[in-house]
């Protein structure tokens, strides 16, 4: 299952599962967006795709979500949580409404959907997470006061989803990019520096296939050749 799959990195990453063979399930908080996405994936891949809208930040539609793909996939093998929002402004100038949404979709979602995915794991006996973060979750920046705090909370909860649940045969990767070539930040010129969204898919399927007597915790990725 791939969170926020019907665009931007989320929709390299659900290409790339796809086309590898991968039966993919995938969410967005808009029906059209996810039927599109669908429709595109299946176009290009092998594979079965479906699709559900779901707020990943309310936990009753989470476990809907969760219940869909039980039926149409037969449960779920791997997790990549990459469903996020951006908010940017001077903490004085942030409203509750943006502060909260922030933190709810970007960090109470990863964990509504992670604790749905370890109660399947557990009766499967293996399983992996993959939580897209950001450089942000390390480097605070003016203006990020609350996608910094969601990105920060990220690293701390990935990191301690990892050690509570290793021994069970469940591995867990937070993958933090720097600049990405997507439309989640607004328009600023050329992109051609970034980092293009396959490229962060090629990282995904790349831990997937390491054996599993290995665990890549942390993943950075950074432009090469950032704008001076």
């Amino acid at each position: 299952m791939v969170t926020g799959g019907s665009r931007g990195i989320g929709l390299a990453i659900a290409t790339a599962l796809a086309q590898a063979g991968a039966s993919v399930a995938i969410c967005s908080r808009n029906q059209a967006h996810v039927d599109d996405a669908v429709r595109q994936l299946t176009d290009t891949a092998p594979s079965k795709v479906v699709g559900k809208a779901a707020d990943v930040a309310n936990s009753s539609e989470v476990a809907a979500l969760f219940e869909f793909v039980d039926r149409e996939l037969a449960g779920v093998d791997v997790l990549v949580n990459n469903a996020g929002i951006g908010v940017f402004a001077k903490t004085a100038d942030l409203t509750d409404d943006q502060w909260q949404r922030t933190i709810d979709t970007n960090l109470s979602g990863a964990f509504f959907c992670s604790r749905q995915a370890l109660a399947r794991f557990k009766t499967a006996g293996a399983g992996y997470i993959i939580n897209i973060g950001s450089l942000a979750g390390k480097n605070a920046f003016s203006g990020g006061a609350a996608y910094n705090a969601s990105k920060f909370g990220l690293r701390g909860f990935s990191e301690a989803m990892m050690l509570d649940h290793r021994y069970e045969n469940v591995r867990v990767t937070h993958i933090m990019p720097g600049s990405v070539s997507t439309k989640f930040s607004p328009d600023s010129g050329s992109t051609d520096w970034k980092i293009a969204p396959e490229d962060i898919a090629d990282i995904v399927l790349m831990l997937l296939r390491m054996p599993e007597r290995s665990l890549v915790s942390q993943v950075e990725v950074r432009p090469s050749k950032p704008q001076k």
